[in-house]
């Protein structure tokens, strides 16, 4: 028996794999992607076709996730920048009193594990985010970054290029002395 809440209002794709101990309600699922288990996905988010979202993740209302995405295990999106519980007369916050502000992952992103997507963001296409990253500002396509907050390490197309060897032996120092500070 699987325990899983999939309200009416889901729009699912064809071929979507979704694991057990998963809240989906008001989203919208593209073909051919898995959801791994202990994942919510809330309404008005959207994640695209041939994405794999990993345990424990959580994806909260204004995100749009292209396709070809990986999240890791354990990613969680945060949509509002000054969270509160109450409003200004004392009483609980519910929608009227709070706008989502968006996050935008675009097309073959991948997001290592334990990240944490601030709102106002954009992760460019085929970026890779490190594992256990804050990311508080827009990560530019192709581009690799990590750190809390995420910080740029090199494009992709650094790696296949002559002397990327010692780009990062080069990086390597900088964040060494720079974590010694």
């Amino acid at each position: 028996m699987k325990f899983q809440s999939i309200s009416p209002d889901v729009k699912l794709g064809e071929n979507v794999k979704i694991y057990n101990f998963v809240n989906l309600y008001g989203c919208e699922v593209g073909d051919n992607t898995k959801i791994g288990v202990f994942v919510e996905i809330q309404k008005n988010a959207r994640i695209g076709k041939n994405c794999k979202i990993s345990s424990h993740t959580f994806i909260c209302e204004g995100v749009t996730i292209e396709d070809d995405v990986f999240i890791g295990h354990s990613v969680v999106f945060i949509n509002d920048t000054y969270p509160r519980a109450t409003n200004g007369n004392g009483g609980l916050q519910n929608e009227e009193d709070w706008k989502v502000e968006p996050i935008l992952v675009k097309k073959g992103a991948s997001i290592g594990s334990n990240c944490t997507i601030l709102s106002n963001v954009m992760i460019g296409e085929k970026a890779i985010i490190g594992a256990g990253s804050v990311v508080t500002k827009d990560v530019p396509p192709n581009a690799i970054v990590a750190g809390n907050p995420a910080r740029y390490f090199r494009s992709i197309e650094s790696l296949s290029h002559p002397g990327s060897a010692h780009l990062q032996y080069v990086l390597y120092e900088f964040l060494k002395n720079d974590s010694q500070r």
